[in-house]
């Protein structure tokens, strides 16, 4: 971080979280600071999805990915191969990607929608509940850091 000629802090990079699924792609990105961490959107699994993560990748000042993995169990194998796919695309587009582990973050994720959303129909957007998840992903990386 550097401090510009009016005082502001520049330079900073902006971390983004990812939950990828099969039908949708949950998104959350931090602050330059890199302190907190905000719902994005969530993106469908479609053949638009690689257009549109290098669109936010470019316009948010992207250079880290926090990518969620579900670990290494036999019934994971499917979703995780496509995982490793998105991973090495995320490489291609100059940005650092981790992998973390992202076990029951889905289900934290239910549960902050429950907490939170008044709605019983917007509690019933699965969208929501994609975003929480990357959102909780973030958090348990910047504590890291």
């Amino acid at each position: 971080m550097k401090l510009s000629e009016n005082g502001e802090l520049t330079g900073g990079e902006r971390v983004l979280a990812v939950d990828y699924g099969h039908v949708r792609v949950g998104l959350a990105i931090s602050d330059p600071l890199k302190i907190i961490a905000s719902p994005l959107t969530t993106l469908k699994n479609d053949a638009t999805l690689l257009q549109e993560i290098t669109r936010i990748i470019k316009t948010e000042g992207v250079k880290i990915v926090i990518l969620g993995d579900p670990g290494e169990k036999p019934s994971n194998k499917e979703i995780r191969d496509k995982i490793i796919q998105f991973k090495s695309f995320l490489e291609s587009r100059n940005c650092r990607v981790i992998l973390w582990d992202e076990t029951y973050t889905s289900e934290m994720a239910k549960k902050m929608v429950l907490e939170t959303v008044k709605s019983r129909k917007k509690r019933q957007n699965k969208g929501l509940v994609d975003m929480n998840a990357a959102i909780i992903i973030l958090q348990e990386y910047l504590r890291t850091v």
